[in-house]
Formats: structure tokens, C-alpha cells, sequence
């Protein structure tokens, strides 16, 4: 079942009411112990489903179930110390079933990180394997968000050295590049749902980075045209777009200092 349906247990069977907005705290800080540990498998019925997907679903271990079944039983304490010697080959294999659907991204020669499954991920990797060696050959990866964990990558040390300081109520962007040799930093939305850089978000940044000794470079990045299309009328000036299905070409909300013939 989903974090909403667990709450909803939880309210009937133990008199216990969370707020609606307490699902993320549960999510992050109980249901990921309990995987943790192998007590909960995420998504049995579909591995490589996106961590922020409304389907999502945690079902517990069958170990678990078979072991709590016989709680109160004259089985109990054999079958507890059975479950306990093979718990942490459990949470091996568990863990390492998780980690096969998990994205690759190479940020660099002979250094790869892994993002949660889903579309949005899947955007972030092209926009680091792809857009960067285009329009920022060279450039460093400093951060990329991930959907299962808010700082999946994060350099907070090169970022300090740019003298920016991100708090953890800090929004960032999906992506943040340094590319060095014009000492920019490329502030990257992935938007396959929601969140292009529009005015607010790009006032936001704005503030976010105000310190930073690095000029700011603003970019949505779409997966596909018919994507952006939804969007265009929301995009802020002063930005850029790029299209990962037409990957050579940017799209520059510029007005008119890009204004010229091009041959």
C-alpha cells in the first residue's frame, strides 16, 4: 500500500492522526528505515517504478509477515533467531535488487552516481551526459537532485569555494554545473511534469545564489518539444531552453542580445 493508505491504517487500527502533510516525513523517516533493514520491499510488483510516482507502494518483507504471524506462538523464539541469522543476507539481496533499477549518470571519466527510477531522472542524466559536454564542455557537476533523496549529489564543498552557501530548506535546482572556464554556473530545472524557470522560481535562484562569485546561467530543459509547448507561456526572460529530443540547439529568452543575422 502507499504512504496515504498506511496513515489511514494507522489512524483506524491505532488512534494515531497525522496531518496530510506528514506523508513525506514518514516516507523519509520511517518507511526508508524499514527498508532499510528488509522489513519493507518498495514497489514488489514493479521494480523499476519512480520513487515519486502515485502508485508507489511498500509492501512488507515476506520474512517479516511469516515471522510476525507466529508472534505469541511456541514458534516465536526459534523462528526469530532463524529470521535474525539470515536477516542481513536479506537485506543484501534487497538492497542490491534496489540498486539494479537504479539510473547511471557519468559526471566525469571513470566516475558514475546512480539516480531513483523515472522519467525526471532519466531528463537529469542527458541533461549531464548530453547538454554539459555541449554547451558547457568541461564544466563540473556540483549537484543533481534526485526524487528518492533531495541532495542525491552534492559538492558542497566546490560550491562554498564559489561562496555560496545552500541551507537545507534551501530549494536547488535539479542540476548545477560550474563550467570553469567562464567560471559560469548552469542552474538547470529537468521538467517532465511541473517546475520550468519562471519568474518565480528564477527570482528564487536569484536569492539562492546571490553570493556566488560565478556568473548565473538560468536553463529549463524539456525531454521533448511537445513538453515545452505546455510551458512556454510561463517561461522567464533572461533564460534559457533546451530540448533533449533536439539536443544541438538552445532557445534563448534573451530578447535582444542574441538579436543578429546568423550567417
Amino acid at each position: 500500500m502507499g504512504i496515504t493508505p498506511i496513515m489511514d491504517w494507522i489512524r483506524e487500527h491505532y488512534q494515531k492522526n497525522y496531518a496530510p502533510n506528514s506523508r513525506e516525513t514518514i516516507r523519509r523517516q520511517t518507511i526508508h528505515q524499514f527498508m532499510d533493514a528488509g522489513v519493507a520491499l518498495y514497489n514488489p510488483d514493479k521494480h523499476d517504478r519512480p520513487v515519486n510516482s502515485p502508485k508507489a507502494v511498500y509492501q512488507i518483507a515476506p520474512a517479516t509477515l511469516k515471522l510476525l504471524q507466529n508472534f505469541g506462538t511456541k514458534k516465536w523464539h526459534d523462528n526469530l533467531t532463524d529470521y535474525m541469522a539470515e536477516r542481513e543476507t536479506l537485506v543484501a539481496r534487497y538492497a542490491q535488487e534496489r540498486e539494479l533499477n537504479r539510473v547511471p549518470v557519468q559526471i566525469s571519466f571513470g566516475k558514475t552516481i546512480t539516480l531513483s527510477p523515472g522519467e525526471h531522472s532519466e531528463l537529469i542524466r542527458t541533461v549531464i551526459e548530453d547538454f554539459a559536454p555541449r554547451f558547457a564542455p568541461g564544466s563540473i557537476l556540483i549537484y543533481a537532485g534526485d526524487t528518492g533523496d533531495k541532495w542525491g549529489y552534492f559538492d558542497a564543498a566546490m560550491l562554498a569555494g564559489l561562496n555560496v552557501d545552500i541551507d537545507s530548506h534551501g530549494k536547488m535546482p535539479d542540476v548545477v554545473l560550474h563550467y570553469t572556464r567562464k567560471n559560469w554556473l548552469l542552474l538547470v530545472e529537468s521538467v517532465t511534469s511541473h517546475g520550468p524557470m519562471d519568474g518565480k522560481r528564477h527570482n528564487e535562484l536569484t536569492r539562492l545564489f546571490a553570493g556566488a562569485t560565478a556568473g548565473l546561467v538560468y536553463v529549463t530543459a524539456f525531454p521533448n518539444r511537445v513538453t515545452m509547448a505546455r510551458y512556454l507561456d510561463s517561461i522567464a526572460w533572461e533564460t534559457e531552453v533546451w530540448v533533449a529530443d533536439a539536443p544541438s540547439h538552445l532557445i534563448h529568452f534573451n530578447g535582444e542580445r542574441f538579436l543578429g543575422p546568423y550567417k
